[in-house]
């Protein structure tokens, strides 16, 4: 039997096994669904087509550090490349998270051109901008990075005041090292200034039902979401569980996030290749 054909008939069994390891609970029986972590979609008007689920490698990221980043770097890619093997095509990392060096090593293994790769910058003047975006393409080994973020936003005016860093991202775009731009926002004034400012193409936020680390309660923020996709954004859902505030409703929190019928893809950070895997089958048996 081929390793991929082997990898695909035990999920099933692999994630079964492990429920309540790391706490989760209330597992769903596997059911066949109309959608799927693997299932191929376009971000927005970005043109860049991915895999509904991203890797995720920045749960409680700060410091250059994270729950994934502890891992060690085969560690990490070994998860990344599982979750290539089961049809995840977007790595999601971040300078503050300390996986790049971990993405590296996966990305070795595999066609660059099949994965989306989206890192985040704190850089808020251009040279800073232009300093990072050399380097972290030098850390990821890759010629250019899919979707560059401008990350963690707070100020309601942040589209005039980081206009220098913005310039920067928008001229390593025209070079072709960076696809698609965007930004990540802690406050619902910069979420709203996301989603009116022509410069974003991405908009990644935080979704989940309990409005757990949100920027305003669900309806607010959702509200906010739609402004942007109407305007052809791409829509990026993150602490869709709540950064493990719903680590015990996880197949409700999966269900939220499809039924909104507003997120492009969502990215979640498993911390290990069981809990990766029982993803995978949870979102196969979620009902929107």
């Amino acid at each position: 039997m081929k390793r991929r054909d082997f990898l695909a008939k035990s999920v099933v069994g692999v994630a079964g096994a492990w429920l309540g390891s790391r706490g989760w609970a209330g597992a769903m029986p596997p059911e066949a669904g109309k959608i799927g972590a693997a299932d191929v979609v376009v971000l927005g008007q970005t043109g860049i087509k991915t895999s509904r689920l991203a890797c995720g490698t920045g749960t409680m990221g700060f410091n250059h550090r994270s729950n994934q980043s502890v891992m060690g770097v085969q560690g990490l890619a070994d998860l990344l490349l599982q979750g290539y093997d089961h049809g995840l095509r977007f790595f999601d990392t971040a300078d503050s998270y300390g996986t790049h060096a971990h993405v590296a090593a996966a990305l070795k293994k595999l066609p660059r051109e099949k994965i989306t790769v989206m890192s985040k910058s704190w850089s808020r003047d251009a040279d800073g901008m232009r300093a990072d975006i050399d380097r972290f393409r030098e850390e990821l080994g890759t010629d250019y990075i899919d979707i560059l973020m401008m990350h963690c936003l707070t100020d309601d005016d942040w589209p005039e005041k980081c206009r220098p860093a913005m310039d920067a991202i928008s001229e390593a775009q025209e070079k072709g090292i960076v696809r698609a731009h965007g930004c990540s926002c802690h406050t619902l004034g910069a979420l709203r200034a996301a989603a009116k400012s022509p410069w974003v193409q991405v908009m990644l936020s935080r979704v989940n039902p309990i409005g757990s680390h949100m920027d305003a309660e669900p309806a607010t923020v959702v509200a906010t979401l739609r402004e942007g996709r109407a305007a052809g954004k791409a829509i990026i859902g993150m602490k869709i569980l709540g950064q493990g505030d719903m680590r015990t409703r996880v197949d409700e929190a999966l269900s939220y996030a499809l039924s909104l019928d507003l997120l492009h893809a969502f990215t979640i950070g498993a911390e290990d290749r069981n809990q990766q895997l029982d993803l995978i089958q949870r979102i196969a048996a979620a009902r929107a």
